[in-house]
C-alpha cells in the first residue's frame, strides 16, 4: 500500500515544486485545485464566513500555496503558453476552444457576490495559432472541435452564463499565481467533455499531450471536495471521515508507480464510498483525468496533498 505523502505546509510544498525536474522539452501536466471565489475576498469579507474563510479564502494554505506555485513554474518550464481546463466550462459533442485575441474577456460565472468579485481584475491574451493547433490535434485524433471568439457565447455548458471569457476556475487561481496583468505568454482554454466520464476526459489530455514537448504548460482546475450541499466538506476541521478517506484515496491512487494501475486506481475512484458524498456531480472531479490523461506513462509529483485542494504533475 502507497503511503499518503503528507505535504500541507509551505516548506513541504515548496521543497515538492523544486524537486520537479526542470524537463523545459516535457514540462509535466498539472492538476490544479483551482479554489473558489473565496480565494478573490478581502480578509474582511472572509472573516463573515469562518467555515470557508480560514481555510480557502485568501490567507488560507490553498491562497498561500498558489502565490508560490505560478512564479516557481513560469522559472522553472519557462512555458511558450498556457492551456487550461476547468471544470466550469464543459461542451457536449464538439470541444470549444477560446480564440480571444489579444486580450481575454473575463466571466464572471457565479451569482449573489459582493460587487467587487464582478470587478475583478486579470488582464490576459489568446493565441490564434495555438487555438488552431489545439482544432487539429483534436480533429487528428478524431474528436469534434472548434474554435470559439469573444462574439460568442461560451456554449452548451448550461450554466445559465450568457458571455464568453475565461470563467472563474481559470481567473480566480490565476491571479494568485501570475498576478492582476499577465500577458508575457499566451492562454487558450479548452472546454471539457460534458459526458463527465472519466476516460472520455482523460482522452481529451492524451490528445493534446505532445504540446508539453513544445514547451505548453497544460493546466486542469477542479477540486477534489466539491459539495455545495454541504459546505462542511470544503475544510478538513469539519468534514465527515468519508470525505478524508476519500481524499486519502485519491492520493494513494495517483501515487501509484505502475502507469495501468494507476489508471485503473484513478477511475476506480468513481465508486468509492466518499466520491458522492465530495461530488453530489463530477464536474470538478474529472479534470484530473484530463491532467492525468496529458502526462499518461510518466510520473507523477504530489505538490500538495491539501485536504480537498490537492495538486498534482503529471508525466514528470
Amino acid at each position: 500500500m502507497t503511503t499518503t505523502p503528507s505535504i500541507t505546509t509551505q516548506s513541504k510544498w515548496k521543497k515538492a515544486i523544486d524537486d520537479l525536474p526542470s524537463t523545459l522539452d516535457n514540462i509535466p501536466a498539472i492538476f490544479l485545485a483551482h479554489g473558489s471565489p473565496f480565494l478573490a475576498f478581502s480578509k474582511a469579507e472572509a472573516a463573515k464566513n469562518p467555515r470557508m474563510g480560514a481555510y480557502a479564502g485568501p490567507s488560507g494554505p490553498l491562497a498561500s500555496f498558489l502565490k508560490d506555485f505560478g512564479p516557481a513554474l513560469l522559472k522553472k518550464y519557462q512555458p511558450k503558453a498556457i492551456v487550461v481546463f476547468s471544470a466550469h466550462w464543459e461542451t457536449a459533442k464538439t470541444l470549444q476552444v477560446t480564440d480571444y485575441g489579444d486580450e481575454n474577456p473575463l466571466l464572471f460565472d457565479y451569482y449573489g457576490f459582493q460587487p467587487s468579485m464582478y470587478q475583478l481584475k486579470f488582464k490576459s491574451r489568446g493565441d490564434s495559432k495555438l487555438s488552431q493547433r489545439l482544432v487539429d490535434l483534436y480533429r487528428g485524433a478524431g474528436r469534434s472541435a472548434r474554435t470559439t471568439t469573444k462574439l460568442e457565447a461560451r456554449g452548451e455548458d448550461g450554466r445559465g452564463f450568457a458571455g464568453p471569457g475565461l470563467d472563474h476556475g481559470v481567473f480566480i487561481p490565476f491571479r494568485l499565481m501570475f498576478g492582476e496583468e499577465f500577458t508575457e505568454i499566451p492562454i487558450v482554454q479548452v472546454s471539457i467533455d460534458s459526458s463527465l466520464d472519466p476516460e472520455d476526459n482523460w482522452a481529451i489530455g492524451k490528445a493534446i499531450s505532445v504540446l508539453r514537448k513544445e514547451g505548453i504548460l497544460v493546466i486542469s482546475g477542479g477540486l477534489t471536495a466539491h459539495n455545495l450541499r454541504d459546505f462542511s466538506s470544503f475544510a478538513p476541521d469539519t468534514c465527515k471521515p468519508v470525505h478524508k478517506e476519500f481524499h486519502d484515496a485519491i492520493i494513494e491512487a495517483v501515487s501509484i508507480p505502475d502507469a495501468e494501475k494507476r489508471k485503473r486506481a484513478m477511475v476506480n475512484l468513481t465508486r468509492h464510498p466518499g466520491f458522492r458524498a465530495s461530488h453530489p456531480r463530477e464536474d470538478h472531479f474529472v479534470p484530473l483525468y484530463v491532467a492525468a490523461g496529458a502526462g499518461e506513462g510518466g510520473d507523477v509529483h504530489v505538490l500538495t496533498s491539501l485536504y480537498g485542494c490537492p495538486t498534482f504533475a503529471f508525466g514528470v
